[in-house]
């Protein structure tokens, strides 16, 4: 249990200095996942799998709470999306927005369950196809993804409300395409609220950086927490400051 919540981020004390925490996927045919996270404070939570020979799914959740009182909400989170990503996409022939839909259901029933209750995640899960190029995806009250092509950034705003408030919460599934060199950017709510001088890096800081087109999803999620740095003049400590991203190559 200890090195499980280590792994997490459990245990920091705040007098500990922010540092950014790097996290790659394994392999992928034609495309790289990475995240990058200053140490954590809140409940955010990051996990991906392979859940196929061709299907790799990924999420970015925020349960609501300080780490240390949402640690087991954020575990049974972890392990429900674990479980239940690879029980629904078992199969090759599957319906991928119906199988979003139902990875939600599931999500938002364990989160109430393990809280007891109401307890606010809003969440973005994605499921991305290698053969295809596309990704699908839920965004339950999260903050919305940005889509970059060679012609333009995309918002991908909610598709239903966060889960953990209502045991029947509808959500919506959609599909995008990830062109040859997009990008997909994925990131937490400590992100666009980084503030300096009353104002806030927002989404606007997030495009400016997918803009400058970084080579490798590595390069991109790490620049994007380097300019919330750069823009606070500090390390950031006021909340979880995540970023996941997906980039595709030729």
């Amino acid at each position: 249990m200890a090195s499980l919540l280590s792994k997490l981020g459990f245990g920091s004390t705040p007098e500990q200095a922010p540092e950014i925490v790097q996290t790659d996927s394994p392999a992928l045919q034609g495309a790289d996942l990475s995240v990058a996270y200053f140490s954590r404070n809140g409940g955010d939570l990051h996990d991906f799998r392979r859940v196929g020979p061709y299907r790799f799914l990924f999420g970015l959740l925020d349960v609501a709470g300080k780490r240390e009182t949402c640690a087991p909400v954020i575990q049974a989170a972890q392990a429900c999306f674990r479980t239940a990503g690879e029980q629904i996409f078992a199969h090759d022939e599957i319906n991928e927005s119906e199988a979003m839909v139902e990875l939600s259901r599931r999500l938002n029933l364990e989160i109430m369950r393990a809280a007891g209750g109401v307890r606010s995640c809003p969440a973005f899960a994605g499921c991305y196809n290698e053969e295809l190029g596309t990704v699908c995806y839920v965004n339950a009250g999260h903050t919305p993804a940005l889509l970059r092509d060679d012609k333009s950034i995309v918002e991908l705003p909610a598709t239903g409300l966060p889960l953990g408030l209502f045991s029947l919460a509808p959500t919506d599934a959609r599909i995008v395409g990830l062109g040859p060199n997009g990008s997909l950017a994925v990131v937490s709510r400590g992100v666009v609220e980084a503030e300096s001088k009353h104002a806030e890096f927002g989404l606007d800081g997030v495009k400016n950086v997918l803009q400058s087109a970084p080579s490798s999803a590595k390069t991109l999620s790490q620049s994007i927490l380097l300019c919330v740095q750069d823009f606070m003049h500090m390390a950031p400590k006021h909340n979880d400051v995540t970023a996941l991203t997906l980039t595709r190559g030729n």
